[in-house]
């Protein structure tokens, strides 16, 4: 929801941007006409994402590359007649200005973070994703200092302070009328590469919200044709738009800003709970570094500029958390079923009982649409198998014999075969070689009678089961049994659980599971060869 808040403002403040520029060709525009154009773009620009992401796209990097191209020319142009002595005095108001600024201008720093909003639509997201936040990070910051810098070695203080164009002022003391007329419409791929991105990523905010039943269900309505969230972006689209007409340029900015704060606030807390829950399932492709002092750093800077921004985007960023807080609890709560990752934190130094399977599904759900896992019929086994899980603190060691009819007896059941011919035949199939193939793991299987009879059942003692010729002790049992139809199947199942049990972290992960959903979730994810619906 913040996410979806701050795109929408800080894509206001573009479409703003877009008038205010308009008054480079007409220096007589009002502000009432500078919203109405502002309010025109942004239909304009509704209309191209409901066409479709791939025009969005390509319009975008047009966008982008003729914008750095112009920006590239100001600044080699204007770095040759920088005058030092306007870098003098450097911080005359000192570094409470320095700070108030930042806040000011943190939502120019928001489109960094937009690529994320729209994962679903990134080829190889493990990869692209923080490649291209990386690169757009270093690409902008490069920009903004050197910009920056010949600007203010270009003008005195008293035309930027005056300025609502500095840039074009900037490139008119050396490039006269014609060189502000370039830099003002350059301004023009900006303020629409802001805006355009603006409403494509926001609205998918609205589409995943709907998708977790925050919101209602045809926000995620798909359009056939376009294959675009049409009504999502319809909404998001007349949010901006009352925006514009009804808050100020300084207030839209400010708001912008504490809301982009905000956000990066909570992802930073977000990280830090979902690294100390442990869960399993939890498997990022890209690890923040230095954690968590970084980030532990980066909430109280983040903070620290939210009380610097002034009272009107605090009062509208407030309202903002209640309206949030209610609709929660007027709409969602009876609608969704969330555990939060600070639950699995506190389950850490207290009971197991607080937590359920809830978000660890969900997380597996994402690592299989992220790396695009085609699940197989032994997956859909996996999901439905039955697992013993013996707790040290409750049981002992136990003999193979005794754990055989622990597993007979649940079989039996499931399959609806005579206990005791189960047991039988496990005794019969560990006389015959040992199923323990690799220290710690033992798979017995055994061919039943029947017809399109097969299952799977899974066993952690972590205290170990004692098996005959063997002196380490079986921590994991992958127990199989199938009727004679099923010998091709039962092959694979073999072939699957081998490729599993290779992996040089299973050991680490299966005995540190804290759940039996872990366990299944370890298996679920482990990278193997999967051969489609079998």
């Amino acid at each position: 929801l913040a996410s979806w808040f701050s795109l929408s403002f800080k894509s206001a403040f573009a479409l703003e941007g877009i008038g205010i520029f308009a008054m480079l060709i007409n220096p007589g525009i009002t502000g009432t006409q500078i919203k109405l154009i502002a309010v025109g773009c942004c239909l304009f620009f509704m209309i191209i994402n409901i066409i479709g992401v791939k025009q969005t796209g390509r319009f975008q990097i047009a966008l982008v590359i003729s914008l750095i191209g112009i920006l590239l020319l100001y600044v080699f142009r204007g770095f040759l007649l920088i005058q030092p002595q306007r870098y003098v005095p450097f911080m005359p108001f000192g570094w409470a200005s320095v700070f108030a600024t930042a806040g000011l201008v943190f939502v120019s720093f928001g489109g960094l973070t937009k690529i994320c909003c729209v994962a679903e639509e990134v080829k190889n997201p493990g990869r692209n994703i923080p490649l291209g936040m990386f690169l757009a990070f270093t690409i902008v910051m490069i920009l903004y200092a050197l910009v920056v810098s010949v600007t203010v070695g270009l003008l005195d203080s008293i035309e930027l302070a005056h300025s609502l164009t500095p840039i074009s002022l900037g490139a008119s003391t050396f490039m006269g009328n014609l060189g502000g007329l370039i830099l003002g419409f350059a301004a023009f791929p900006a303020f629409i590469s802001t805006a355009n991105a603006g409403i494509l990523t926001a609205s998918r905010d609205a589409m995943a919200m709907s998708r977790d039943y925050l919101l209602p269900k045809f926000f995620q309505r798909i359009d056939a044709r376009s294959k675009t969230p049409r009504f999502s972006i319809i909404f998001t689209a007349a949010f901006m738009i009352i925006v514009i007409l009804f808050l100020s340029l300084e207030d839209l900015v400010k708001t912008a800003s504490t809301l982009k704060i905000l956000l990066f606030m909570f992802v930073n807390l977000s990280l830090i709970v979902m690294r100390e829950s442990k869960i399993q399932s939890y498997r990022p492709k890209f690890r923040s570094p230095l954690y968590p002092w970084i980030h532990i750093l980066g909430i109280v800077g983040y903070g620290f500029l939210i009380f610097e921004m002034g009272r009107v985007p605090l009062s509208i960023t407030g309202i903002f958390i209640v309206c949030g807080l209610v609709w929660y609890l007027v709409y969602a709560r009876n609608r969704v079923s969330r555990q939060a990752a600070l639950v699995h934190v506190i389950e850490r130094v207290t009971a197991r009982e607080l937590v359920d399977a809830t978000l660890p599904e969900e997380l597996r759900e994402i690592i299989v649409e992220r790396d695009k896992i085609v699940e197989d019929r032994f997956d859909d086994l996996i999901k439905k198998c039955e697992i013993l899980d013996y707790d040290p603190a409750t049981t002992t060691k136990f003999m193979a014999e005794d754990m055989f009819k622990i597993v007979a007896n649940v079989l039996s059941r499931r399959l609806q075969i005579d206990e005791k011919t189960l047991f039988n035949l496990f005794m019969k199939r560990e006389k015959q070689s040992s199923t323990v193939v690799a220290p710690g793991l033992a798979i017995p299987h055994i061919v039943v009678k029947g017809a399109g009879k097969f299952d799977i059942l899974i066993v952690r003692c972590r205290k170990g089961i004692v098996f005959p010729d063997t002196l380490q002790l079986v921590h994991t049992l992958f127990v199989l049994v199938g009727s004679s139809d099923e010998r091709n199947f039962h092959l694979r199942a073999l072939a699957a659980i081998a490729q599993i049990a290779q992996d040089k972290d299973f050991d680490k992960n299966w005995l540190k599971a804290r759940n039996i959903e872990e366990l299944r979730h370890i298996i679920l994810l482990a990278e193997r060869k999967r051969v489609g619906i079998i």
